[in-house]
């Protein structure tokens, strides 16, 4: 007997079914540990960077200026701030040319396989990050991140289509919040486990952090691949009673356009999905500045050891992490007691855009501070963690049917957009990587971060539109 059958004996209706019991609880679970290891596996450079780096060769200096360098430890690399800009990048470029393509692929041939296959390359690869660096220099290096981009690439709109499959609507703030809070929770588990890596691993340090990185994300992918179901029409273990509850909860309120092709007028011409494209750019770019950016601040400028920087560069994203769950319990309440899914939407999105903005503006006029640099940045970061039951889950809301295509358009604009993010900061900082450089760079996330927020405001609607 199956395991949904002998459930079916006891649970009739899906209220009946203990949470942690419900399969869309197990498929919850395992796409918020997949974007974890997405996130860790594309944060792990920003930390494992600052050990590679000859930074005394990078700035010039010489043992007469270089008195405040006693922090700081040199790697092997004589990189300039310009190209590690764009070494941190590269990742990026694989990962934007994967979005689109696998938009359309997912409404043809589902979303798991892609998904996981997709992170099976991308940390298989990661084990020649170490060997593409030391013998084939900063152009190997790129090409090998590049690759690992192109794995990581069909994440997100596989994880969004595999969410507008199990997840009701009245819960979506939720599940979205905890799934992608998982980019978070791998940036926390990332970058203080990469300083110690970098300071105590094997292979001069820094090369095992791709090593044991890479093993993590390899035994998910198998398990993802082995354990998750498309969607609840095609699992053997989910109750009937959950299957017909997410069937008719998701659907009863669509369009029906069975058999019709995708509406690209009506999408491209819709101002409700303009202002989710724009708020997602707006707070890649700003994400992008700090998820890069961060380690290297707090090194060059706060003068931060290694083995602290990962530690004190995570917390900001610990703080994201708890306060996503919570901001989304707060939206899902909202709906629930009748305040509409597009003031709701708004309400979180002004919170997860204004609040970074206001703090990156800041931030840079207490660099004498450690504690208080810290505190502004994991308050600004703790208020971005709204933006997940803001624009982030408003595909969800336009169009369960083509949420996997509408994310995958946005988050590669944005992403277009966000690997502009450490170049910028590179060439700002590249030739005098002073507190005056620095807070341009925070000036510019800022104001990136307000503009966008204040045009979803504008546009945005929680209404289901195609």
């Amino acid at each position: 007997m199956e395991k949904g059958e002998a459930r079916e004996t006891v649970y009739r209706r899906d209220s009946e079914i203990p949470a942690h019991v419900r399969s869309r609880f197990f498929v919850t679970i395992m796409l918020f540990l997949g974007m974890a290891n997405a996130y860790i596996m594309r944060t792990n450079m920003s930390v494992a960077i600052v050990a590679m780096v000859n930074h005394t060769a990078a700035l010039g200096e010489d043992a007469e200026n270089a008195t405040k360098a006693t922090n700081r430890q040199d790697g092997e690399f004589n990189w300039s701030y310009k190209l590690q800009g764009y070494i941190l990048s590269s990742f990026f470029y694989g990962y934007v040319l994967t979005q689109i393509p696998f938009g359309f692929l997912i409404k043809a041939y589902g979303a798991k396989q892609f998904l996981g296959w997709g992170m099976m390359l991308n940390s298989v690869v990661a084990f020649l990050v170490p060997l593409s660096a030391r013998n084939g220099g900063y152009m190997a290096l790129i090409i090998v991140r590049f690759i690992q981009g192109l794995g990581e690439g069909p994440t997100v709109p596989c994880t969004h289509a595999m969410l507008a499959k199990w997840i009701p609507p009245d819960e979506r703030s939720r599940a979205g919040a905890a799934v992608y809070s998982g980019a978070q929770f791998g940036t926390i588990i990332s970058m203080p486990l990469s300083g110690l890596l970098a300071t105590y691993g094997f292979d001069g340090g820094w090369p095992s952090i791709f090593y044991v990185f890479g093993s993590v994300s390899t035994i998910w992918s198998v398990f993802f691949l082995c354990s998750v179901p498309e969607s609840p029409l095609v699992s053997k273990s989910i109750t009937v009673a959950e299957r017909k509850h997410i069937v008719e909860a998701i659907w009863a309120n669509s369009p029906d356009q069975t058999g019709s092709t995708t509406p690209w007028v009506s999408i491209l011409s819709s101002l409700p999905f303009w202002g989710i494209l724009i708020a997602h750019c707006g707070h890649n770019y700003g994400y992008e500045t700090l998820m890069t950016e961060l380690p290297t601040y707090m090194a060059m400028v706060m003068d931060v050891e290694l083995k602290a920087n990962g530690l004190y560069s995570s917390l900001p994203y610990l703080a994201m992490w708890i306060m996503a769950m919570l901001f989304a319990f707060i939206a899902d309440l909202l709906i629930r007691k009748d305040v509409s899914v597009t003031i709701t939407r708004k309400i979180m999105n002004s919170i997860g855009q204004y609040g970074p903005a206001v703090t990156l503006l800041t931030v840079g006029y207490f660099h004498t501070s450690l504690l208080i640099t810290v505190l502004l940045f994991t308050l600004g970061m703790a208020c971005n963690g709204a933006i997940y039951s803001g624009f982030k889950i408003n595909h969800l809301d336009l169009s369960p049917r083509y949420a996997g295509l509408l994310i995958a358009i946005t988050n590669c604009t944005a992403n277009l957009v966000g690997l502009t993010a450490p170049i910028i900061a590179g060439h700002v900082i590249h030739h005098d990587p002073s507190i005056a450089n620095w807070r341009i760079v925070f000036l510019i996330a800022a104001v990136v971060y307000g503009a966008a927020g204040t045009v979803f405001n504008i546009f945005a609607s929680g209404k289901p539109r195609w």
